[in-house]
Formats: C-alpha cells, sequence, structure tokens
C-alpha cells in the first residue's frame, strides 16, 4: 500500500475557490465533510488510474494495484461520507490523450458520479477543453463554456498585483504596480493567472533566500 506523488497543484483560481469554501467536520459522525472535492485528469485518461487520483485527493491510502472495481467502490462510499455538492476536474483536456475508447469510457465515468452522487461537475482545462467533450453529444450539452479571459495593462490587473503583494511574507513593500514591473510580468506570464503566481511566488522566495525581503 502506498500513496502516489502528488500531482502539480491545480488551477489558482480553483485552489481559491476551495478557500472559500473549506472543509468541517461532523463531530456526531466523526466524519469530514466537504462541500468540493478538486483533482486532475490524468496525464493518460484511464478509469483506473482517475480513481487512484480521487482517492488521492480524497486522502484515502489505498492499493493502487486494486482492481478498478475495488478503486470505484471505495472512492464513491467516501464520497457519499463526505457529501460533496461539487467535483472540479482540472486539465481535462488530458482526455484526448487517450484513444476514442478511453475518452468516451472517462466521461461515461463522469457523467456516472454526477448522477449516482448527485453532485455538479465543474470542468477545467486549456482551450481544447471543449473539444475532449465531442466524443459524447450529451455529456457536451451538458456544460457551458466559460473562458477566463487573459491578463491585459489596465487597473483591474494592477489591483490584482497589489492585492496579491500584501500576501507575499516580505518585511517590504513590493513595488508590483509600477508600469515596469506589470509589463515585465504580463510578458513573462503571458497573462495566464497560474503563471502570474507562480511568478510571484518565485520571486517572493528568491527575495527571502538573498534576503532583500521585496
Amino acid at each position: 500500500m502506498h500513496r502516489p506523488v502528488r500531482p502539480p497543484r491545480l488551477c489558482f483560481i480553483v485552489r481559491k475557490f476551495q478557500r472559500e469554501h473549506p472543509t468541517t467536520f461532523d463531530d456526531v459522525r466523526g466524519v469530514e465533510l466537504r462541500k468540493i472535492v478538486a483533482m486532475q485528469m490524468p496525464a493518460t485518461p484511464e478509469q483506473h488510474r482517475f480513481y487512484s487520483a480521487l482517492l488521492f485527493e480524497l486522502g484515502a491510502p489505498h492499493n493502487t494495484s486494486a482492481g478498478l472495481s475495488t478503486l470505484e467502490r471505495l472512492a464513491r462510499d467516501l464520497l457519499r461520507r463526505i457529501a460533496p455538492r461539487m467535483l472540479v476536474v482540472d486539465e481535462v483536456h488530458h482526455l484526448l490523450e487517450g484513444s476514442y475508447r478511453e475518452q468516451r469510457a472517462s466521461l461515461n465515468l463522469l457523467k456516472y458520479l454526477a448522477n449516482d452522487l448527485r453532485l455538479s461537475i465543474v470542468l477545467v482545462g486549456t482551450d481544447d477543453a471543449p473539444i475532449a467533450l465531442q466524443t459524447d453529444a450529451q455529456m457536451s450539452s451538458r456544460f457551458t463554456a466559460f473562458e477566463v479571459p487573459r491578463w491585459r495593462e489596465n487597473d483591474e490587473f494592477r489591483r490584482f498585483l497589489a492585492a496579491f503583494g500584501k500576501l507575499l511574507p516580505l518585511r517590504k513593500a513590493s513595488e508590483l504596480t509600477e508600469r515596469e514591473v506589470v509589463q515585465f510580468i504580463l510578458a513573462a506570464s503571458a497573462g495566464l493567472t497560474g503563471e502570474v503566481v507562480r511568478i510571484l511566488n518565485e520571486a517572493a522566495e528568491l527575495a527571502i533566500r538573498d534576503s532583500t525581503e521585496s
């Protein structure tokens, strides 16, 4: 028995959404309750790997070599216990890495979980995400596409940088709203929120290590 290596972090927006809907604990039943469960679609869209990734996100030690039916039963049982209202699946464009049969099987799996557990499913991915759903017309019709626009040089982006700067564990203020800095961050991140956050976090770590603190 072992637990797989944690996958890359989920989309910054998804993590923020999770923080706004924190986990609670039912003292009477002795059960952890989660409103939101978020996971990543495995790089290869295979049902066994999907359930293993889901169980890992649920904090459930399991035998990754167990049969598909065993992992499915364990995952469904745990989901019923923690009673989530939403399952967020990031990197859904990974479906395109599988065969037609694997894509259909993964989409049927999501459909089954939504119906069986009566929860909402949110799929997150790149521009290829809508294409990944086209193998199942019924599945595709269940979702409304919403595109998160890339950041541009404007007051809204400066407010975002200023607010994020206040969260950084640095002793000095960082001039993140200066035009030169704003333009550099936009160029380096291509306007993607996740890349902006990565750049700022790495810059903060460097500032701590070299004692500039800004």
